[in-house]
Order: C-alpha cells, then structure tokens, then sequence
C-alpha cells in the first residue's frame, strides 16, 4: 500500500506540474556549448598547414562569439533564436572537421607532415568527430532540447533509449517516468560509433540519424585506419 501512495503522489505532483505549465526537466546547455567550444581547442592544437589559413585561435574566437548571443536567446526564452544559432554552431564545427580531415589526408599522401604531427593531428580530428555528431544527435532528436523539455518523459525520437523501452509501471515506480536524454546521452552514442562503428544499446530508428550516423562512421574509419595506421608504419 504504501508503495501505491508513493506512485500516486508521484503522478499527481507530475500532473500538476503539467497544469501549472512548468518544464519539469529543464536540461542545461553548458555541456553542448562547451563541447563545441572543445572543438575550437583541438583545431587550434592542429599544425598551421591543417587551418584556414589565419590564427590557430580563429575557429575558437568565432565559436566563442556565437556562444554568446546563443546562451543570451536561451535565458531571454527566444527559442527560434537559440535552436537557429544551435544551427549555425554546429555547421561551421562540421565544416572545420572536414576540412581539416582533407588538408591532412593530401598532407599525408604528400608526407608533409611528421609522425608525431600526424598522430596528434588525427588523434584531435577523432575526438572533434565525436564532439561535433554529438551537438548533431542533441540538436535534432525530438525536436531539440527545448521541444523534448517540454514534454514530460522521452517517448518519441530518432533514437530508441533502453529507458523507452521500460513499461510505464515499472518506468514510475523506478523514478524514470521523467526521463530524457541530455547530452551526456548523445556523446555516448556519438562515442560508440566513432569507436565501434556502430550504436551499442540504442538502436536508430529515422534515416536522418542513420545518414548522419554513417557520416560520423566513415570520418572515424578514415582516421583511425588509414591516418593512424599509416604514422605507426612511419614510426
């Protein structure tokens, strides 16, 4: 009995929460703006001859710029606002890692590049691959990060949680009737396949993700096979 009046006092303090209108999981952005200002470190840690050509910190300042007005639209409530710079953010990280993985593929087949260079080179493009799908899969499942905040309990997106999967019952009496994916959950997924090639235990269920997913796959076999392999041989 006194486990029934736990779960209904849950629901009730759930539905009403509901009523009032209030975000019951509100999710913090930090962890995807510093991911993506991560990104901007590790290109600066790349050799000159892999960057656009002007300052190592350029691709950091302009991140660190947008960063900015991003987390001011998310405390003001402009939405809109904040998911179009969430856009923007996530574009300009994508085209930096592939154009770096490009300049270091020619300076490899040219031997530009020393061995240690090549390594750190490639070791900084594995890690920027998974921080940039990572602020992707954030960005779009459900919606966004806004949308998904909105609803209570994650039951609807690209990707299938194992905490989607839980029957409502057990979800509730688990405290895991709120549940949603934060970044941290998106980096794992993004790890996974940067490592494995593959998702683990969540499955993908939209061709969006399935495409952004064989993207990210192709990227991390790119450098792990062939920029790798290839400084080890050297050494």
């Amino acid at each position: 009995m006194e486990e029934v009046r736990r779960v209904s006092r849950r629901g009730a303090d759930l539905y009403g929460k509901l009523r009032a209108g209030r975000k019951i999981n509100p999710e913090p952005r930090w962890p995807a703006l510093v991911a993506l200002l991560a990104v901007g470190g590790l290109h600066a840690a790349l050799p000159s001859s892999l960057g656009f050509g002007g300052p190592r910190w350029l691709v950091l300042g302009v991140l660190g710029g947008l960063v900015i007005p991003a987390l001011l639209f998310h405390r003001s409530g402009q939405h809109h606002l904040h998911h179009g710079a969430g856009y923007v953010l996530n574009t300009i990280v994508t085209v930096v890692l592939i154009w770096s993985l490009a300049l270091l593929l020619r300076a490899l087949a040219e031997h530009q590049l020393t061995p240690s260079e090549i390594l750190r080179s490639a070791g900084a493009l594995w890690l920027s691959n998974i921080l940039v799908f990572a602020s992707w899969y954030w960005h779009l499942d459900g919606g966004g990060p806004h949308i998904r905040e909105l609803t209570p309990g994650h039951t609807d997106g690209a990707f299938l949680f194992p905490q989607m999967t839980m029957a409502p019952d057990i979800k509730i009496a688990a405290g895991e009737h709120e549940w949603e994916p934060n970044f941290v959950d998106y980096l794992f997924l993004a790890f996974n396949t940067s490592s494995a090639f593959s998702p683990t235990d969540v499955p993908v269920l939209s061709r969006w993700a399935k495409l952004l997913m064989m993207v990210q796959s192709l990227i991390s076999l790119l450098v792990i096979a062939l920029l790798a392999a290839r400084a080890v041989n050297i050494l």
